[in-house]
């Protein structure tokens, strides 16, 4: 009994749960907010999120496990991945390769018996880029890995999103009715998501790669820093937190419970933009002549990385609770508030 429970533990494993629950909040997300912002958030949109909490888990975790099987020959000769399933010889490797393709397919099937057609179209798209695109043909060949990756990481607010819309179907009479059924949401909030996320992840894993990219350089996968040195990647960074803050003068826009004349809209407005020029200046404040500490970090650019997680998390809290109306704006504005204090006076202290 007690090695079955192990062999389920290292199955499991093989999903990478912390980082598919991190996704599936993003999806659950999306659906608070659809849901609110059509006046009809209730007993249903509770089964809609476990609908999307079941299904995004099975496809992002399916498409995680073929990851590892890929990188069956880079894992071993990295300390932050040999003690996984498959190079610590818990799984073999065509277990791993059957249990993610027949997760992934369980959950696309999910999605397309429980929710509709363009939910399934998006999940399984997620999967097939993050495999194809991603682990098989940019990852060891491309420093821009990571940026293009990030369109498969993006996708579950758009899973979620469809999921909450009960009328999408995908219409097949010509490829460009295909493409119009799975791009109009009827909403620009779901792709504003997309967007978000997609433009966080560079900043976000390149903090992280400015001193911990040695490993992937010795196993032949190009990071940004190794390749193209940590000036042009700080410079990139910088670029893309521009983009962000250019981004977020478009959020309120994308909130239709919060109409323009009104005053939470400016609130709004001041609230989604103070937290991406603080986020921002966490990455200018990045100094790559600095002094490793005695564990390697670059403390500058350390404070960056999980000041990045805490930015999308509010981004979101933000949106979900925008979403609900004027209070609900105030509440988002107090809650940022509060966070970004104590985070700036933590870092002081």
């Amino acid at each position: 009994m007690i090695q079955i429970l192990h062999s389920i533990k290292d199955y499991f494993s093989l999903t990478k749960p912390r980082v598919v629950v991190l996704l599936q909040i993003t999806a659950i997300c999306s659906v608070i907010i659809h849901d609110s912002m059509e006046g009809d958030f209730g007993s249903e949109s509770i089964q809609t999120m476990l609908v999307v909490l079941i299904g995004g888990y099975l496809t992002a975790g399916g498409a995680n496990a073929i990851n590892m099987w890929y990188d069956r020959d880079i894992d071993p000769k990295m300390a932050r991945t040999s003690g996984r399933a498959i190079p610590s010889g818990r799984v073999e490797a065509g277990s791993a390769l059957f249990f993610g393709i027949l997760i992934s397919i369980l959950g696309v099937w999910w999605f397309y018996e429980m929710s509709n057609e363009v939910a399934a179209f998006w999940s399984a798209f997620s999967v097939l880029f993050y495999v194809l695109i991603y682990s098989i043909w940019l990852k060891r060949r491309t420093p821009q890995n990571i940026v293009i990756g990030g369109i498969a990481g993006s996708t579950p607010p758009v899973i979620g999103w469809s999921a909450s819309s009960e009328d999408l179907s995908i219409s097949t009479d010509s490829m460009t009715s295909v493409l119009e059924s799975v791009i109009e949401l009827g909403s620009p909030m779901p792709w504003f998501m997309f967007v978000l996320i997609f433009l966080w992840t560079p900043p976000h894993f390149w903090a992280l790669a400015l001193y911990r990219s040695e490993e992937y350089a010795e196993v032949g996968v190009p990071m940004l820093p190794n390749v193209k040195g940590p000036e042009r990647t700080l410079l990139e960074m910088k670029v893309y937190s521009i983009l962000l803050v250019l981004l977020s003068l478009a959020a309120p826009t994308t909130l239709e419970a919060v109409k323009i004349e009104d005053w939470s809209y400016h609130v709004l407005s001041w609230t989604i933009l103070g937290l991406s020029l603080w986020y921002a200046s966490t990455v200018w404040r990045i100094d790559i002549s600095e002094e490793p500490d005695e564990t390697g970090r670059i403390s500058s650019a350390a404070t960056s990385f999980f000041v990045s997680m805490l930015y999308l998390a509010l981004m979101f809290v933000v949106l979900v609770t925008g979403s609900f109306g004027q209070f609900g704006v105030v509440i988002g504005a107090i809650i940022v508030t509060v966070f970004v204090t104590r985070t700036e006076l933590k870092s002081t202290t």
